[in-house]
C-alpha cells in the first residue's frame, strides 16, 4: 500500500480561520499536515544556534542512559536529544506563544480539558547513519487511558516536529503513516508499514496528533545532521513527560504571558467548562498569582 504525500498548507502572520479549518481538515483526515512557514524565520535560527551551541555538552545515544534496551534502541544510539530549551534562548518562549499551533492545539484539546500544558521541549538531532526509529504513537505515554477507548479515544496530545534547518528524507524527515490515528486495532510498535515523510524548510512544523503512528526517519548520509526540535502539548489533567515544573522557577517566568505560566507548569489546572475538580492547586500567599485558580 502507498499512500498521498502529507497535505501542506501555508501559515499567516496572524490566524487565518479558514486556513486553520483547512488544517484541522487535513490533521483530522491523515493524522497530521505539513504547516509551511509557521514560525518566523529569525526565531528559528536563533533557536537553531542556541541549539547547536548546546549540543555540544551532549554526546550521542546520551538520552539512553536508564532507558535499558528498548528505550536506547527507540531513542537511538547516534541521536542527541535534550530539553530545558527556554534556558538555552528566549526564542522558545515565542515558539510557545505561536497563534498557528495555539489555534490547533485549543480546536484538538479544549474539548477535553479546561487547559493544556507542555509535554515535551526537545531538539532532536538524528545523526549520520541512524536507522529509522521504530513507528509509535505519542498517547501511549497514557496507555491505560487510551486503550480502553481506542479507536474513539478522545485527542490528549498534540505535537509539532520543527524543521531547525532543511529536513529532508535523506536526512531523516519524520515518517507518518497517513490514517493510523483511526484504525480499529491498537498497535503500540510497529516497524514494516508503509510511509510518508514530512519533507520541511526551517520554519515549517509537521504537526500531528498524538493518536498517528510514526517515528523518525534513518539518515542515510555520512556526514550531515538532522537539526530539528518537538514541542507537544498534552490535556491538563495528564502528568507530561517532562518536569517543566520546577526547571523554571516562579522569578523566571513572572514575565513571561498567563498563557507561558500555564504551559510550563505554573497555574493550576482549572477543568471549567468540563466537571472536574481544580488540580496542582498551591495556596501559599506569597505566590497565589502564580498557582491558584484564575
Amino acid at each position: 500500500m502507498t499512500y498521498q504525500p502529507l497535505e501542506r498548507i501555508a501559515a499567516s502572520e496572524t490566524v487565518d480561520e479558514a486556513a486553520t479549518a483547512a488544517m484541522l481538515a487535513a490533521y483530522d483526515r491523515d493524522g497530521g499536515v505539513v504547516v509551511e512557514k509557521m514560525f518566523p524565520l529569525a526565531t528559528i535560527e536563533a533557536m537553531r544556534d542556541a541549539v547547536r551551541a548546546a549540543a555540544e555538552g551532549f554526546a550521542p545515544g546520551d538520552a539512553t542512559q536508564g532507558l535499558g534496551e528498548d528505550g536506547k534502541d527507540f531513542v537511538g544510539a547516534n541521536t542527541v536529544r535534550f530539553s530545558s530549551l527556554g534556558r538555552m534562548s528566549p526564542a522558545y518562549f515565542d515558539m510557545l506563544d505561536n497563534p498557528t499551533f495555539e489555534a490547533m492545539a485549543d480546536a484538538t484539546l479544549l474539548p477535553n480539558c479546561g487547559s493544556y500544558w507542555v509535554n515535551t521541549g526537545q531538539a532532536m538531532l538524528i545523526g549520520p547513519g541512524e536507522k529509522a526509529q521504530v513507528l509509535h504513537r505519542d498517547a501511549n505515554n497514557w496507555l491505560n487511558y487510551v486503550e480502553p477507548l481506542w479507536p474513539n479515544c478522545p485527542e490528549v496530545t498534540i505535537s509539532a516536529m520543527i524543521a531547525l534547518t532543511e529536513v529532508t528524507e535523506e536526512l531523516g524527515a519524520t515518517r507518518v503513516v497517513p490514517g493510523s490515528h483511526k484504525w480499529e486495532e491498537l498497535k503500540q510498535y510497529e516497524t514494516d508499514l508503509p510511509t510518508v515523510p514530512a519533507e520541511m524548510s526551517p520554519g515549517d512544523a509537521f504537526v500531528y496528533s498524538g493518536k498517528v503512528l510514526h517515528g523518525g526517519g534513518a539518515n542515510q548520509t555520512t556526514d550531515q545532521w538532522r537539526e530539528a526540535m518537538h514541542l507537544s502539548f498534552v490535556v491538563g489533567w495528564l502528568t507530561p513527560e517532562e518536569a517543566n515544573a520546577i526547571d523554571y522557577t516562579t522569578d523566571e517566568l513572572r514575565e513571561q504571558s498567563p498563557r507561558i505560566q500555564r504551559l510550563l507548569g505554573h497555574r493550576s489546572y482549572d477543568p471549567r467548562p468540563h466537571a472536574g475538580g481544580g488540580l496542582w492547586l498551591q495556596h501559599a500567599k506569597a505566590i497565589e498569582d502564580q498557582f491558584i485558580l484564575d
